[in-house]
């Protein structure tokens, strides 16, 4: 695949942003709520003390990828990393090589954000994608994600 540009997401992005969520959704075998992604997304990316940035793929003015991350802390660490909370491509455009050219890129922000480490987690089942991480020298640690309602 050739023509493609990865770039920051701006405003007018949000709709086709929200797509490629559901189709992300849809992949990790998960449900997805429309109910006021585009309001939610567009403040919690533009609003003035942002922590979250967004880079997408784009080829022929249409978004065929996105990834999301943030800097946070470990205490453990004691120090400063980005956690990617999303990286997804739209199967067309998938075994490329854009998804090694996204995460270059977050390491590269990270760089300029002061971070030594990005993290991120993927299902288990997801194979295709645990080889491309294993691939580009990314390794695992064996934990459970839990989640707790509010």
């Amino acid at each position: 695949m050739k023509d493609f540009n990865i770039r920051f997401a701006i405003k007018k992005d949000i709709p086709q942003i929200v797509q490629l969520c559901s189709l992300h959704a849809i992949y990790e075998k998960s449900t997805y709520d429309f109910h006021q992604k585009e309001a939610l997304l567009n403040s919690a990316l533009f609003s003035e003390n942002s922590s979250l940035f967004c880079l997408v793929v784009e080829k022929d003015q249409q978004l065929i990828g996105y990834a999301t991350y943030m800097k946070q802390f470990s205490t453990w660490d004691a120090n400063f990393y980005i956690y990617m909370d999303c990286l997804f491509l739209t199967e067309d455009a998938r075994g490329f090589g854009i998804g090694e050219i996204v995460v270059h890129k977050i390491k590269e922000e990270g760089k300029k954000l002061n971070c030594n480490l990005i993290q991120w987690q993927t299902p288990n089942f997801n194979i295709r994608a645990i080889k491309f991480y294993k691939r580009i020298g990314a390794h695992s640690k064996n934990k459970e994600r839990f989640f707790l309602n509010i």
